[in-house]
């Protein structure tokens, strides 16, 4: 079987799981380094609804799940392992959240 094939089932099975995950009614926000860049400002607005992130595995996410997201977000110009593209993410989220309560944290 050749290796391309198996990268596609691999991402197709991972799509599968990860749309089982999902929360009903949840806008989908795929990360992806060719997606749209936010500031932190920008980024909060995205917390006004319930959101579900999306981080792919080392092959990345199927092409299924990118068409489905609401939004394409990219948290970095470079190419990071998924397990640091997490650890941004969570950071983010952290961050844009102190931002919405007025906490110091996040200075303009």
């Amino acid at each position: 079987m050749p290796r391309g094939y198996e990268v596609v089932r691999i991402a197709v099975r991972n799509d599968e799981r990860l749309r089982a995950a999902l929360p009903k009614g949840a806008r989908l926000v795929a990360l992806d380094e060719r997606g749209k860049d936010f500031t932190t400002a920008q980024f909060s607005t995205l917390l006004n609804i319930e959101t579900a992130f999306v981080i792919g595995g080392p092959d990345g996410l199927h092409e299924g799940m990118k068409r489905q997201s609401a939004l394409l977000l990219r948290v970095s110009s470079f190419t990071l392992p998924h397990a640091l593209a997490q650890v941004v993410l969570m950071e983010q989220l952290y961050r844009a959240a102190t931002l919405l309560i007025g906490h110091p944290y996040h200075r303009s």
